[in-house]
Formats: C-alpha cells, structure tokens, sequence
C-alpha cells in the first residue's frame, strides 16, 4: 500500500512539470558547387574521387585541349603578323630602297647641271652667229626636263622617308588589337578545360568517367565546401510568429550529443503541406512553412546531408 502511495506521488509530481517543446521536423541540406566547364571536350583526367577531402586549388578534371592549343597557336602567328604590319607602317622604306631613289636624285641633278651648261654655250653660238636661234629653245626644253626629273626624285625620296599615312596606322594598329583579343580567347578557352576547387570542401559525387565526352555546361562533379550545410525544418503556420530570421535554435539529431546551435536565416513567404519525409500523426495534413537555419559552432560538422534533424527554440 505505501508503495502505490509513492507511485501515485510520483506520477503526480510528474504531471505537474511543464511539457518539453515541441520539435520542428527538418533535414541538413548541403549547398553543393557543380563544376564543369564552359567548353566541350573528352574527359583527358579525373583527379579526384567521391567522397575525397579536397583544398582550395587543387586539380580536379582536365578536358582534351589539343584542338584550343592548336587554336592559339594559330592566334599567336596571327598576332605576330599584325604587330609586323603595324610597325611597318610607323617606318619609311628601306635603306637600299632610299639609296636607289638618292643614286637617281644625283644622276638627274648631273644631268641637269650639264642641260644648264649646255644651254649657256648654245646662247654664246647663237649671239656669235655659228647656230641657229632653234639651237636654243631645245637647250631650254632639255633644261626644263631635267630640272623636273630632279623635283620627281626629290618628292620621291622625301616620301619614301615618311611613314604611312595615319589612317593607314590606325587600320593596321586596329588589326593588331582585334589579333590580340582573338588569341585571349583562345588562351581563355583553353584555360576551361581545367578545373581547380574553388575552395576546401567533399567531392559529393562524379558524374563522367575518363574518355567519355563531356557537354558544355555539364557538370563533371560535385564538391560539398567545408561549411555549406544548411538546415529546413517545417514549422506550422500557427507558430510561425515566435520565430524570426537572426534567431537562435536548437538542433538534435540522432548521435550528435548536445544539442547544436543555429541561427534562423530565411523563412519562406508561402505555406505548404506537410514534406512526406517528415509525416507524423501530429504534423500530416497541416500548412506549414519551410525555414532555413545555417549552425554554428564546432559541432556543425556533425550534420551530414539528409540527416534528420529535430529544431527547437533555445530557451530565454
């Protein structure tokens, strides 16, 4: 009989204690990072596997890149040839090109001296009478031809010194531009068909196998970051106004010991019905709204992708 008294006082002083919270029902979400390239190509070397821990930097995939080096090569020659063309035309001709011109300048200047000379001694013959007037006229003729084969070869040689023309310059410097733009993309290209990770984290998973070809855009694998984990539990419409983005919470999970803390960082604007994944006899059949919380601490390595996880308020 004393027995069943204590009993009795046992479960009474039970009852009395105020009920634990309810839990939210949720799962850990990983933030993946798919990476692929933004050029088609056969997969040359995969240098990772799933579930290897990665750094920051290190090579994961290279596609073949025979025909992007092939490609930049043929820029480099091209803008190699521009460059030339360029600088060709900010200099004059050549020097044996010049010197030709200024051997012909000194030969018509000879000849002209000698057509002066000549028409000064036609002048003294006609005025001591031994020639004719007619002598003369063809010695100023000769004069005039070779003084203007001398101003012929003078412009000649003052335009084989000068430079192209300005627009000339410009079309030649624009080419030059429009080469090396071409060999940036080439090189840019080429560049794609190797991937590093952008930062620490797990590859989560591989989706082509080496010599198999690889789609523009197509993932080649998935890289979990250290930290991207992120947790969705469903609170019900009728509690959603005591919770607020910047508020703590608390995490369980089946083996993860204490309880993890995280902070509330976004609340869906819509309601919905309950995830299967998570119906129970209290929650089936209820609107709900998703929440997104990212945890904090040390222990937030304990949540792995898809975990179960329940949420509660941390107490005031």
């Amino acid at each position: 009989m004393r027995r069943l008294i204590l009993l009795s006082a046992l479960i009474a002083l039970t009852g009395c204690g105020e009920p634990a919270a309810p839990a939210w029902s949720g799962y850990a979400e990983g933030e993946y990072v798919y990476l692929s390239s933004p050029v088609a190509g056969s997969l040359q070397a995969l240098n990772v596997q799933r579930g290897q821990q990665v750094a920051q930097g290190a090579a994961l995939f290279t596609l073949d890149a025979e025909l992007e080096r092939g490609a930049s090569a043929e820029a480099k020659a091209r803008l190699d040839a521009a460059q030339a063309q360029a600088a060709n035309t900010a200099k004059g001709r050549r020097s044996d090109e010049i010197q030709v011109v200024q051997a012909q300048l000194a030969q018509a200047r000879t000849q002209a001296g000698l057509a002066q000379r000549e028409l000064e001694r036609q002048q003294q013959l006609v005025a001591q009478g031994f020639v004719s007037a007619a002598r003369i006229d063809e010695a100023k003729a000769a004069v005039t031809a070779t003084q203007a084969r001398v101003a012929e070869l003078s412009a000649s040689l003052q335009v084989a010194q000068l430079p192209a023309r300005v627009d000339e310059q410009r079309a030649a410097q624009a080419q030059g531009e429009a080469a090396r733009q071409g060999l940036q993309q080439t090189l840019w290209r080429e560049q794609q068909k190797q991937r590093s990770a952008p930062s620490s984290g797990l590859i989560a998973d591989t989706f082509f196998r080496v010599g198999e070809w690889v789609p523009a855009g197509q993932p080649v694998l998935a890289l979990l970051p250290a930290g991207h984990v992120k947790l969705r539990f469903f609170v019900p419409a009728a509690e959603l106004a005591g919770i607020a983005p910047g508020q703590m919470v608390n995490v369980g999970c089946d083996g993860c010991g204490a309880a993890i803390k995280a902070r509330i960082s976004f609340i869906a604007t819509q309601a919905e019905y309950t995830p299967p994944v998570i119906y129970s006899n209290a929650q089936r059949s209820k609107l709900v709204f998703m929440v997104e919380a990212l945890p904090e601490g040390a222990d937030a390595s304990k949540l792995k992708p898809g975990l179960p996880v329940d949420v509660r308020r941390v107490a005031p």
